[in-house]
């Protein structure tokens, strides 16, 4: 059995034992490798997102949460390539650190033919990019837990003419124009809606507060741009 294959069926395994734990020892009889291996793959799984959870000792061993995991998934080897190709255009957008532990959930999940086809059908697809293009700046994490969680940002922030100010936000969205990511926000300074640009923001801490409830269309009613049309993140 190959990495690959081990991997998604240490998963299976793990959730049809759920909760019962299972020690390094029983999984590496199993499939026929060291503990050590066994130690290895389910780091790689804990890293990638995978919610297995530890216990040290002599009764101790691995266990899944199953309310927190994929069953097998019907996707075709097309479909996850085309989800593979929209997250790889994720980069320097919010949240393209967890677009890259949610495919690998998805190719876990996968059974192990499907899996492979799709690892096939992937290596037929290229990007090319100019030789000096430069990497897209990546929104730092700070900016997305204090969206998620509603929670005040103090940033430093340089403006278009190079000024620099330190300002407390209230987080509201995330919006992209012309490749660039900005965050809409509720400035205390100056009262008022205020666009930052991400790779204008120099420093960002967040504060023991959480900020108001303000909805978009709120917030935007009179500056979103007339050139431009907004559109929704939608799920379907």
């Amino acid at each position: 059995m190959n990495r690959t294959d081990r991997l998604y069926a240490l998963v299976e395994e793990l959730r049809a034992r759920a909760p019962r734990r299972v020690s390094a020892r029983e999984l590496a009889a199993r499939y026929e490798v060291s503990s050590r291996t066994i130690e290895r793959d389910i780091s790689a799984l804990q890293q990638a997102g995978v919610p297995i959870y530890a216990d040290v000792g002599r009764s101790g061993g691995y266990t899944l949460d199953p309310e927190r995991t994929l069953p097998p998934l019907n996707f075709t080897p097309a479909e996850a390539v085309a989800v593979a190709i929209t997250l790889a255009r994720a980069g320097g957008s919010p949240y393209s650190r967890s677009a890259r532990t949610a495919l690998h959930k998805i190719v876990t999940a996968m059974s192990a033919a499907d899996s492979a086809s799709a690892r096939d059908l992937a290596d037929r697809v290229r990007f090319l990019t100019p030789h000096d293009a430069d990497a897209p700046p990546s929104v730092p994490s700070v900016l997305e837990e204090a969206v998620s969680a509603r929670r005040v940002l103090r940033l430093g922030y340089v403006n278009g003419t190079g000024e620099e100010s330190e300002r407390d936000v209230e987080p509201v969205a995330f919006t992209c124009a012309s490749l660039r990511w900005y965050l809409i926000g509720w400035c205390r300074l100056r009262g008022d809606t205020r666009i930052f640009r991400i790779d204008r923001i120099r420093r960002a801490a967040l504060l023991d507060e959480t900020a108001p409830e303000r909805r978009y269309e709120e917030v935007m009613v009179k500056d979103a741009p007339l050139s431009y049309l907004t559109r929704r993140l939608e799920f379907v």
